[in-house]
């Protein structure tokens, strides 16, 4: 790595003639290379200057041939995976601790032979019997559901029936090479499916997402309904300000992200078409693709008028 820094600085006093040469030659070696051994070696010294090149450099994927760029991203996965993993388990034992086999079995009874029973009141019961359990951890143990078909029906219902009044807004995070993590606010018009607002941050506390959403509804443009989810991000504080502008909240069930399916797929298709390298050059052919198509139904979408017949011309033989 020491060679290669040495490297990089003595190019800048190098004619561009001698790079472009040099880069040729460098090109025809690492493609015998790659030809005699498909799979090198590589070492942690040399992902991590793949991963730290794609961060810095936007055409970082036309001069990789070692490896694929989807193996570059993965990398990058791994590495933020086992960063955060290890800060989580800094000073702690991993995982949580688990309760007895008894109290166990004990919720799974009282959920079945009390169907009407859920989390609240099985945890006042167990408090009541000297079991000393939170109730997080007795809804986490509590037996699935099968979904109302019902309640489905009527949010549907109100989905469509309202979709012209309903904005809807959602946090997602995008990893950064240096292992840091981006936090995303957008809120979209069910109606028209319109990206009303965007921005980034750090650290999203109440005090900035109450600012992003005065920005975001100016004057008298809020909407009649706000659908968000339940992220500890959005707390009594930003509730309260969405309803001081006249704007009902509607917060989803818990687990249930179809509820907020517009803001969903948006995010889907802007991590797979957006923060993907590897669909940069797709998507600048498919604009061009597109421009062309607008360009043909422009022109035959011009005011028809009556063909014109001329006569008296005709051809001469040369």
């Amino acid at each position: 790595m020491v060679r290669l820094l040495f490297g990089f600085l003595g190019c800048w006093f190098r004619s561009q003639n001698d790079l472009a040469l040099e880069n040729v030659a460098l090109r025809q070696q690492l493609a015998n290379f790659k030809q005699r051994q498909p799979r090198p070696a590589l070492t942690n010294a040399d992902r991590a200057f793949w991963v730290l090149l794609r961060s810095i450099w936007s055409k970082w994927s036309d001069a990789l041939v070692v490896v694929t760029p989807e193996t570059v991203i993965r990398w990058h996965r791994r590495g933020f995976r086992l960063y955060w993993d290890a800060l989580s388990r800094k000073g702690r034992k991993p995982g949580r601790p688990r309760i007895d086999r008894e109290i166990r079995k004990l919720i799974i009874q009282m959920a079945s032979e009390n169907p009407t029973w859920r989390a609240p009141r099985i945890h006042g019961e167990l408090l009541m019997l000297g079991y000393d359990v939170s109730e997080r951890t007795v809804s986490r143990y509590l037996p699935k559901r099968p979904p109302d078909q019902d309640k489905i029906r009527q949010w549907k219902k109100f989905l469509e029936n309202h979709r012209h009044a309903i904005a809807a807004m959602d946090l997602f995070t995008i990893p950064l090479a240096t292992f840091r993590v981006l936090y995303a606010l957008v809120i979209i018009d069910h109606g028209r499916r319109v990206l009303l607002y965007g921005n980034v941050s750090f650290d999203p506390t109440a005090v900035w997402l109450v600012q992003q959403l005065r920005e975001a509804f100016p004057f008298d443009t809020a909407t009649r309904y706000l659908i968000f989810d339940r992220d500890s991000s959005f707390s009594t504080h930003v509730v309260a300000t969405i309803k001081s502008f006249g704007i009902k909240p509607v917060r989803t069930s818990w687990h249930s992200p179809w509820q907020n399916g517009v803001v969903e797929r948006w995010i889907g298709s802007c991590r797979r078409e957006l923060l993907r390298p590897r669909h940069r050059l797709q998507r600048a052919s498919c604009h061009k693709a597109a421009a062309r198509v607008h360009r043909l139904l422009q022109r035959r979408s011009l005011p028809l008028r009556a063909r014109q017949r001329r006569t008296g011309i005709t051809a001469r033989a040369a």
